[in-house]
């Protein structure tokens, strides 16, 4: 066995040094925490889960409203465009099933609702008497209509043309 004198390389030789006070301490700071990449990535996932919750917790009434309402406002410039290139006059009239197009054929645009529950009130708030007169002149009279929920009545849109623009989606006056 070999003897020399403390500090020098061979007193250890074989044996591993300790760690210093200072190489534990900067160990220790490197595993304490978090880095900004990764609190960056959760706060990433926890912004998708709330953006996904928020799409979960829509109303689905209003939803399908808002998707009828902005069918039907296609349809009635459909029509009203039919009537101007034909000249022949094109009603709207609600019915108790939906509603139907007075002056085209039958089968030309849909006359169902895409949700049973929405039905339309007119601007007086009666229902299933809207009628509105979609040409064959390019500018038409100012109108409008209400497009109610049943099982929600408080939940309505508005479809209105001021007579030169087309029908848009508006949310109802209180």
């Amino acid at each position: 066995m070999q003897i020399s004198v403390a500090g020098s390389p061979s007193s250890l030789s074989g044996l591993e040094r300790a760690p210093t006070f200072q190489a534990r301490q900067a160990a220790s700071r490197r595993s304490v925490g978090f880095t900004l990449l990764e609190l960056l990535v959760v706060l990433a996932i926890v912004a998708m889960a709330s953006v996904g919750v928020g799409f979960a917790m829509r109303d689905s009434s209003m939803v399908q409203l808002e998707r009828d309402a902005q069918r039907l406002a296609a349809l009635l410039e459909a029509a009203r465009a039919r009537s101007r290139v034909s000249g022949v006059p094109v009603r709207w009239q609600a019915s108790a099933q939906g509603f139907h197009f007075e002056g085209l054929a039958a089968s030309d645009l849909p006359e169902q609702w895409l949700d049973p529950d929405t039905s339309v009130a007119g601007a007086d708030g009666a229902s299933d008497t809207v009628t509105l007169l979609l040409g064959p002149e390019p500018i038409i009279e100012p109108q409008q209509l209400l497009l109610v929920s049943r099982s929600h009545p408080d939940k309505n849109l508005r479809l209105a043309t001021d007579g030169v623009r087309p029908f848009s989606v508006l949310a109802a006056a209180p």
